[in-house]
């Protein structure tokens, strides 16, 4: 079954993983995405490693169901190769350096002055404007930047989150704000230049310890595995050496954990719990009461009486357990394609329907669909040759 997005053209100028990751989504709903790349050197994310397969991991995750087209587009015979498919194109997405699409061309009001139907989305480090638009961003400097890394861990050291954040925040909004503009089209006719900025990106996430912090508090965050405003919301010890996190999210299910798991109904009522900001000021106490009984029980049992119980709880699992989650592999949340060196485990984007079914195109080599997309824009086989000879493609 084709996907909503099927007929829709999206052409990328992209790198590493955020606007990659806005491409590759929309490529997973059906839409045809041509990558443009720099001849002999493509991503560079290629290269970051070679883990998956031969492949580099990030650019096997996020490059699937695209085409790949190789093309100097500073070069006047590249350029216009370009502009050819920004003509058909429906939408537009890059991540230049800064101040590169200006210089380009390629910039939103410069191409919709031409192609009023198009969408482009640029993705970008800090936005347009302000004292740091020329500065170079990449994942964990945006993740600096933001004091994401503050609010991690543990208050005696910053900790980055374990995977790219601001990067992939940054894709998210891409995604959404592309579909909303392609959405608009369909009442108005008209395109859009939209701009995600990764700093924006998380400063949405982090709406809580700003919000917090901007009204004068200060939010108490790096606790480790410890949720900050709810209580008791954490991590204990099993006594087969797991970790087991539990959380217990209003008043009714404090008042079941303290009756059918710690046995002791008269907490349901002490000053020191009876509310959660009551809790979350006694966590200590809680944890003393807690801890105590979960290491009483292996990781299976504890879960299974805090299941039956109705506590939300869950084993800390290890990556390799993660690859292997039985309600990931019950529900083929894996899908294996093609790639440059051999074929890829990737897992499935979280949108599931009945209505389509995610395309298993490959990761593209670089370059692989040069020739074909020149031929679809009518170069000839010796045409074709030149540029490859002259180094346009």
């Amino acid at each position: 079954m084709s996907g909503p997005l099927s007929g829709m053209l999206v052409v990328s100028a992209e790198q590493a993983v955020s606007a990659p990751y806005t491409t590759r989504q929309l490529a997973d709903l059906g839409a045809r995405v041509i990558k443009v790349e720099r001849p002999g050197q493509g991503d560079f994310a290629r290269h970051f490693d070679t883990y998956a397969n031969g492949t580099g991991a990030h650019f096997a995750w996020v490059n699937r169901n695209k085409e790949s087209l190789t093309l100097d587009v500073k070069a006047p015979r590249g350029r216009a190769v370009l502009d050819e498919l920004l003509d058909r194109a429906d939408v537009f997405v890059h991540n230049l350096v800064p101040g590169a699409a200006p210089r380009l061309g390629l910039d939103g009001p410069a191409l919709l002055a031409r192609r009023p139907r198009l969408v482009v989305c640029e993705i970008s480090g800090y936005g347009t404007g302000g004292p740091y638009d020329r500065r170079k961003a990449y994942d964990l400097l945006i993740q600096a930047e933001a004091g994401l890394a503050t609010i991690t861990g543990s208050i005696d050291e910053p900790v980055k989150p374990g995977i790219s954040v601001a990067d992939i925040a940054a894709g998210m909004f891409g995604f959404s704000s592309v579909l909303s503009a392609l959405l608009a089209r369909q009442r108005t006719g008209a395109g859009a230049a939209l701009e995600v900025s990764m700093l924006d990106a998380m400063a949405d996430w982090m709406g809580y310890p700003l919000v917090v912090r901007r009204h004068g508090h200060e939010p108490d965050l790096a606790k480790g595995m410890s949720h900050p405003a709810i209580a008791p919301y954490d991590v204990y010890p099993t006594a087969d050496g797991r970790l087991l996190t539990i959380s217990v999210q209003n008043d009714r299910e404090w008042a079941t954990l303290a009756t059918a798991v710690l046995g002791r109904p008269e907490l349901v009522t002490d000053e020191r719990f009876a509310t959660n900001q009551a809790r979350v000021a006694h966590r200590a106490a809680i944890d003393e009461l807690l801890a105590p009984v979960i290491a009483t029980h292996d990781a299976g049992a504890a879960v299974e009486l805090l299941h039956t119980a109705g506590i939300g709880c869950a084993v800390v699992n290890r990556l390799d357990e993660m690859a292997e989650h039985p309600q990931l592999s019950t529900r083929d949340r894996w899908l294996r394609v093609g790639a440059p060196y051999g074929p890829v485990w990737t897992p499935l984007a979280p949108p599931v329907s009945s209505a389509w079914t995610t395309p298993g195109g490959a990761v593209p080599a670089l370059g692989e669909h040069t020739d074909a997309i020149l031929a679809e824009l009518g170069r000839d086989a010796a045409t074709i040759r030149r540029l490859h000879d002259e180094g346009v493609v």
